[in-house]
């Protein structure tokens, strides 16, 4: 969970250049682990050492009447970028959702100006082809 949290705090700050309220992170990941309907995480290690992990949350899509699930709060340790960690993550929920009839795909969004994320994603079969994400959060 400790390693979970201090990712997504450095994320923020790495991607978005935004400091996180680390108590209200922490929160946050201890309701995803708590209530499975919130999402599910996926982890990577070397070692026992967590170097990865992701966020899988779930959208009710009643075009295809099952679940997309969306890939969130990725983050690699820098260390261990370009190393295949990410794509070893993916080929796994890939296979997932491949034997689940429920789910009937993946989604994740991705900030403009990260191109390499974005080449990653392509390489991977993905495509930014279908929609624009608009968002309003309260302040």
């Amino acid at each position: 969970m400790e390693s979970i949290a201090g990712f997504q705090i450095r994320m923020a700050l790495e991607t978005e250049n935004l400091a996180l309220d680390r108590d209200t992170v922490i929160k946050g990941v201890e309701a995803v682990l708590g209530d499975p309907s919130k999402g599910r995480y996926f982890v990577a290690e070397d070692a026992g050492q967590v170097v990865a992990s992701l966020l899988i949350t779930y959208e009710w899509s009643d075009w295809r009447n099952g679940n997309v699930w969306w890939l969130q709060s990725l983050y690699v340790v820098p260390e261990w970028r370009r190393k295949g960690v990410f794509k070893e993550m993916f080929r796994v929920i890939t296979q997932k959702v491949c034997s689940d009839d429920g789910v009937k795909g993946i989604r994740l969004y991705v900030d403009k100006a990260n191109t390499v994320a974005q080449e990653t994603y392509r390489s991977l079969g993905m495509n930014g082809d279908h929609y624009l994400m608009y968002e309003w959060m309260k302040q």
